[in-house]
């Protein structure tokens, strides 16, 4: 798949969902730790989001690290925006920078 083919479909996944996850494994069976700890994290806030396995496709593994010129996985989007992988999002989390952003983007996040 070309970078043009592989750049649609991200743009289309992070258009049409909310909160959108590029991570190892899936929701239910994450494949890294980076990935499981992110999956934790929006599930403890309660937040409803689509989590995209790269490891069934290794187009769509490269090229979403270029899509953002970020080089490690996992990646949250937040109505379209980039938010961070693991660290920033686990960060973000714990000083309630998380949850302010998903208000501020109209996200509906409560308990899990």
């Amino acid at each position: 798949m070309s970078d043009d083919a592989v750049f649609t479909r991200i743009r289309q996944e992070i258009e049409e969902t909310p909160v959108v996850l590029f991570m190892k494994g899936t929701p239910m069976f994450p494949q890294c730790g980076f990935s499981a700890a992110v999956v934790q994290v929006l599930s403890n806030l309660g937040v409803k989001f689509k989590g995209i396995d790269v490891l069934t496709d290794p187009s769509l593994r490269e090229g979403i690290k270029r899509f953002t010129n970020w080089p490690t996985l996992p990646q949250l989007y937040v109505k379209g925006e980039f938010i961070g992988g693991c660290d920033i999002v686990r960060e973000m989390a714990a000083n309630g920078e998380l949850d302010q952003l998903l208000k501020d983007k109209g996200v509906a996040a409560g308990a899990a």
